[in-house]
């Protein structure tokens, strides 16, 4: 059974691995998961674990009342690896977020499936 990109990118989460996809012609990582690379058009993408370090693109703090969880942060996130990605960054003030700022990636599981989410990078971690 062929299981679309989509769906083995959301099987590779809920088992805790973050993946992406890297073309095997010209080696640039692919995300949102696809079946051929935007870069050059091959097929055969394969799946490889993320490094999972990355930089803050941009970040906006969506409001919420205290009741309904309060506020949080909506960031894109550039890997590494050279894609861009949306999530939040968990472990500070939604509104400390700051762009630039190093984070580091981490599986969560939310209602059974795994969702990608940052962590800041503290002062001496890789970078």
């Amino acid at each position: 059974m062929h299981l679309s990109a989509q769906t083995h990118y959301q099987a590779e989460l809920d088992a805790g691995r973050f993946c992406l996809q890297q073309c095997p012609q010209c080696e640039k990582h692919v995300f949102t998961p696809r079946e051929l690379c935007p870069h050059c058009g091959a097929g055969g993408l394969r799946w490889v674990r993320a490094g999972g370090l990355g930089r803050v693109y941009s970040t906006s703090t969506i409001a919420r009342k205290a009741d309904a969880g309060g506020n949080y942060n909506v960031a894109l996130i550039d890997l590494d690896e050279g894609v861009r990605m949306m999530s939040r960054v968990e472990g500070l003030a939604p509104e400390a977020v700051a762009i630039g700022q190093r984070v580091r990636a981490h599986v969560a599981q939310q209602d059974g499936r795994g969702l990608v989410l940052f962590t800041p990078v503290q002062d001496g971690g890789a970078v």
